[in-house]
């Protein structure tokens, strides 16, 4: 590997050892067909990158000689370019994934808890229909996490990948109770809120 190989190496985002390990499961696939597989497994528990930013991984692995890719013969209607890990892939992507100095803490970024915060601005019902939008959201999102975990059950080689699914369940579940407990804090809500715009006297709650 040249050093311009191996600074791109080093430089290498998450988005880009994400499908570096959609590869890494035996078999070649498309672009479009990993798209598909991040949706249903990567989505529930990181998060699924858009199609252009896989093409766009893509390259820079088989530039890196991480992947390679191979395109259909005259027998498909359509031409389709297949790509598969290979033996640097695999190394690198193994180091990778054993180094926990990476691996960093959880990121929440929570859109609903975002308005609650600014919840002197909003009608108490408006903040009522957002949260019961938010668990009809969630209960739908851990049926889609029960169901790529039945597809996943019986494939051996996806072990791991059940087990990140099976923590999804629980997290979808665990999000469920706080959202419930969040509409049982707003019920509690006295009557008579302080007017939206009104500012509050005193100084901000925080600590310091």
């Amino acid at each position: 590997m040249t050093s311009s190989q191996e600074s791109k190496k080093q430089e290498l985002p998450p988005t880009a050892w994400a499908v570096l390990g959609l590869l890494s499961f035996p078999g070649e696939r498309t672009g479009y067909e990993l798209k598909k597989w991040a949706d249903s497994s990567l989505r529930f528990f990181y998060w699924s990158p858009a199609i252009s930013q896989i093409y766009a991984e893509l390259r820079r692995l088989e530039e890196l000689g991480y992947a390679a890719s191979v395109r259909s013969g005259p027998e498909e209607a359509r031409a389709k370019r297949r790509y598969a890990i290979t033996d640097a892939g695999r190394a690198a992507l193994a180091g990778w994934a054993a180094d926990t100095a990476e691996a960093g803490p959880p990121v929440l970024k929570h859109g609903l808890l975002l308005r609650i915060w600014l919840g002197h601005l909003a009608e108490p019902e408006r903040l009522r229909a957002m949260v019961g939008e938010h668990l009809e959201r969630t209960r739908g999102e851990l049926a889609a996490v029960r169901e790529a975990m039945e597809h996943a059950s019986d494939v051996p080689e996806w072990t791991f990948p059940t087990l990140a699914l099976r923590w999804s369940e629980r997290q979808h579940l665990a999000e469920l109770e706080l959202a419930e407990a969040l509409l049982a804090d707003l019920d509690g809500l006295r009557e008579g809120l302080r007017d939206p715009g009104r500012q509050a006297d005193g100084d901000a709650p925080t600590p310091g």
